[in-house]
């Protein structure tokens, strides 16, 4: 055999997945690979001892020499055998398991130590020792391990069995103890703990760490892509729900056939529907992994449509937690109403669906999707389902108000609302936080307004707004600028780009509320999100300072909050955070570490109208530099 092919020998205990694993590696690699085949296709004896039964062979009849002799010449035939122009051969258990696999019969039949069988084993091998030993020097050896624990790793081996007879448990236990010896005396060149992980984290796993060996491995398998498969009876919404998904959360959308009708024609397959579910599913990952691999820009799916209910469940566990099953449920009357082709043809298509087990995926659907409403209900729940997969939750710390360093008077308006609002049995809110000025220390009597976010249902606005009207007095002249939101408002991201900052600072940790119920999580929007909505800001800000500048008499501090919030942004493009409107529009116009002298036009502007015009259409200048230059009439 070449010195260019690599013998990747895949070992582990019962139900590790190797077989599942060589195949959709074999698979994924394609004419660069060849699998060596299972044992018993290397001996003509094994068809007789399975003819007889193979576990009464292997526990009672078969003589442990004759069981060694038969385990041993089918690893070194199988060893042997050569296939011309694979650069890949792929094998299923290398040789430490054979020794694992004696070691641990001797065991159950002889009643022996885990080191007793392990000195049997090597005595019944020695006629073999010489062509083993330059077998094994040919593999490089690599153990799927169901858990470090050996007792754990047993149970989980026995887990996936219909029966389990006592000599095949007792098999199993010995099985992972010559494992986890064998590891101990460095038998494997790599282990990969599965520990219950999905098929493709492993693959993934598997993969990386090949690639080093041979460039026909790929890099890896889908790792970090999030995966919507959608399924639902005919005319349900799934397409418009795919759409939805792709325009508005940037997903790629997928035709399910078309996935595994290409995988079928680069395995050669012609008839990929005549192929069991399980074949099926793995033609999908297949296909899924290809296009994914071709497009890494790419890094979330949407699968349309799942009809066979077999087919969804082997996808469910090959990709575990990066699969979100959606299922979309609409009325059947609904539906009729919905097909271009008339009702007789929707009826038409849900028999076969029906017929495929389509029905049954909704049990095992990660999120019912209920479209019997509006189109802008199931697009809030699309929203919740995408953002729910990106967005983390928290529930965030608190800080309290005597930490802000604002005026007696506001402290006094902040304690006493809060308690008007959150001390009956049923708090009025779920969250309250000061923003802008008041919540960085940066307060100015006479020109900052109180800022406050609420957290709070509909249903409650009477009672919030019967409060504050009691504590209203203590404000004195101080402008309130609340803003109100629900909880489900949050999460679907049905916010203004200001709002959905205000929500990353909270998440973030970088914002503190005075107040949260108990129990309370809200969504931490990333911080890439923050930035990509900002934008519609600086539109908005530059909109504003022509607005305000065109004015005869422009609002003062109107100009100069909204020059800084459009100087904020263009930071934010520069990969720069600046919370504070002096602080920004310092960095903007002078660069970070100058100081602008005390009569400069930043430090002025919030006082002289002149310097405050002047700021605005410097900051404006900016944002035009980064305008493309259109010719009139182009």
């Amino acid at each position: 055999m070449g010195d260019d092919v690599l013998t990747i020998a895949l070992s582990g205990a019962d139900n590790t997945g190797k077989t599942k694993q060589l195949g959709i590696l074999a698979r994924r690699i394609g004419s660069g690979a060849v699998a060596t085949g299972p044992l018993d296709a290397h001996d003509d004896r094994w068809e007789a001892i399975k003819q007889g039964g193979m576990s009464g062979w292997w526990f009672y009849d078969g003589c442990v020499e004759e069981i060694t002799d038969v385990l041993a010449a089918s690893y070194l035939q199988r060893s042997r055998h050569c296939v011309q122009g694979a650069g890949v051969r792929l094998m299923d258990r290398g040789i430490p398991m054979l020794e694992a696999s004696v070691a641990s019969t001797v065991a159950v039949r002889e009643g022996l130590s885990c080191e007793d069988a392990a000195d049997r084993a090597r005595a019944l091998l020695e006629p073999y020792a010489r062509d083993l030993r330059a077998a094994e020097a040919g593999e490089y050896g690599m153990l799927l391990l169901h858990h470090e624990d050996p007792v754990i790793g047993t149970a989980r081996a026995l887990s996936h069995e219909e029966s389990v007879t006592p000599p095949y448990g007792d098999y199993q236990h010995h099985l992972h103890l010559q494992i986890h010896r064998l590891i101990r005396e460095g038998r494997f060149a790599e282990v990969i703990v599965v520990d219950s992980r999905p098929v493709v984290a492993v693959q993934d796993d598997l993969r990386r760490r090949l690639r080093a060996r041979t460039a026909l491995i790929p890099a890896g398998c889908l790792r970090g892509v999030r995966v919507v498969a959608l399924g639902g009876m005919s005319e349900s919404g799934k397409s418009t729900a795919g759409e939805y998904l792709r325009t508005r959360h940037g997903y790629a959308r997928l035709k399910i056939g078309y996935l595994i009708d290409d995988a079928a024609r680069r395995a050669g397959l012609d008839a990929p529907y005549a192929l069991s579910p399980v074949v099926r599913a793995e033609l999908l990952l297949d296909g899924l992994d290809r296009y994914a691999c071709a497009h890494r820009f790419h890094d979330r799916f949407t699968l349309e449509s799942l009809h066979e209910f077999e087919v969804t469940a082997e996808l469910r566990r090959m990709l575990g937690d990066q699969l979100a099953i959606t299922y979309v449920e609409t009325d059947a009357e609904l539906r009729a109403l919905r097909g271009a082709a008339g009702p007789d043809d929707v009826t038409v298509r849900d028999v076969v669906k029906s017929a495929r087990g389509a029905e049954l995926i909704r049990a095992i659907a990660d999120r019912v999707v209920d479209n019997n409403g509006s189109r802008l209900m199931l697009e809030r729940q699309l929203d919740l389902m995408a953002l729910n997969a990106v967005w983390s939750t928290v529930v965030p710390a608190t800080n309290p108000v005597n930490t802000l360093g604002l005026p007696v008077s506001l402290e006094v308006f902040l304690t006493t609302l809060l308690e008007r609002i959150t001390s009956g049995a049923v708090p009025l809110i779920d969250l309250l936080a000061v923003t802008g000025s008041g919540a960085r220390g940066k307060y100015q009597h006479g020109w900052s307004d109180l800022d406050v976010f609420v957290i709070a249902e509909p249903e409650k606005t009477s009672a919030l707004r019967q409060a504050l009207a009691e504590v209203q007095h203590d404000l004195g002249e101080v402008k309130l600028g609340l803003t109100v939101l629900s909880l489900a408002e949050c999460r679907v991201g049905a916010v203004t780009s200001r709002l959905l900052h205000v929500l990353a600072l909270l998440g973030a940790g970088a914002l503190l509320p005075l107040w949260v119920r108990p129990g309370v999580t809200i969504p931490a929007p990333s911080l890439a999100d923050d930035v990509a909505a900002s934008l519609k800001a600086g539109v908005e800000s530059a909109v504003e300072i022509r607005r305000q500048l065109l004015k005869g008499t422009p609002d003062l501090r109107a100009l100069f909050k909204v020059t800084a919030l459009l100087a904020k942004v263009l930071l934010r493009f520069d990969g720069i955070e600046q919370g504070g409107d002096t602080e920004a529009l310092n960095l903007l116009v002078l660069g970070p570490g100058e100081r602008e002298p005390d009569n400069g036009m930043v430090s002025t502007a919030r006082t002289d109208r002149a310097a405050a015009q002047e700021l605005a259409q410097l900051v404006l200048g900016r944002w035009m530099e980064t305008m493309p230059t259109v010719a009139a009439g182009a």
